[in-house]
């Protein structure tokens, strides 16, 4: 039987669910069943009973009063209901340590999950020449190139230790708790990826591997074949 995956949601302008459909392009291609999960959904330890995996989408920004911070002057859109049920699903996940991706926010939510910081606006918080991390090339394209930390999980999905990927953020990783250890950062220091050392697979990257074409999908969408693989056993 196919996996059964978890895919977060946004809203529309309308106040309706959204959901882009490459994400679930990408675990339907990977072998998984996507289930769409809209924000405000009750009974969260029953869905993450029945589900087999959990894909933590892109979107707007997340609450700092999450990790104990002030609204910063660049601080974007925040859903906090959005924030409050993914929260909940993560940690109903890892428990039973199930499968989680997080994908842009999703990896940023995932670190905060786990009593983690975010960069509100990492243009106005970080000193230095960074780099263009809110792309104008389509998503379709990579943009920037990444280091990946030798012996970790997402070196071994991406058989390399340098590559490049799309780039379509304003938030950035910040601080990290264990057991979430940093497995990829641009050459500018921005924390691309993070792993758990605790659990089969929690993943997070800060690109949108679902959205790229090219040589680099091989590479990337690699780490959809393998959460799906981790869902399936």
């Amino acid at each position: 039987m196919k996996p059964l995956i978890g895919v977060t949601s946004d809203v529309d302008r309308n106040g309706g669910t959204l959901v882009h459909s490459r994400y679930i392009r990408a675990i339907r291609r990977a072998g998984g069943v996507p289930f769409v999960l809209p924000i405000g959904m009750d009974g969260i330890g029953e869905i993450c009973s029945r589900l087999d995996g959990l894909l933590l989408i892109g979107g707007d920004d997340v609450d700092p009063f999450l990790y104990g911070e002030e609204p910063h002057q660049k601080l974007g859109k925040v859903i906090p209901g959005r924030d409050e049920m993914e929260i909940a699903l993560v940690k109903g996940m890892i428990d039973q340590d199930k499968p989680v991706l997080g994908i842009c926010r999703g990896h940023q939510l995932l670190n905060v999950a786990f009593g983690g910081t975010i960069y509100q606006d990492i243009y106005a918080q970080l000193s230095g020449n960074l780099l263009q991390h809110l792309q104008v090339t389509d998503l379709r394209f990579a943009t920037h190139s990444v280091d990946i930390v030798p012996d970790s999980k997402l070196a071994q999905i991406a058989g390399t230790l340098e590559m490049r990927v799309n780039s379509l953020h304003h938030q950035a990783v910040k601080e990290v708790k264990s057991p979430l250890v940093v497995t990829a950062v641009a050459k500018d220091g921005v924390i691309e990826a993070l792993e758990s050392t605790a659990h089969r697979f929690v993943v997070g990257v800060q690109w949108h591997p679902e959205a790229l074409v090219g040589g680099q999908e091989l590479v990337t969408l690699k780490l959809f074949d393998r959460f799906i693989e981790a869902a399936t056993d």
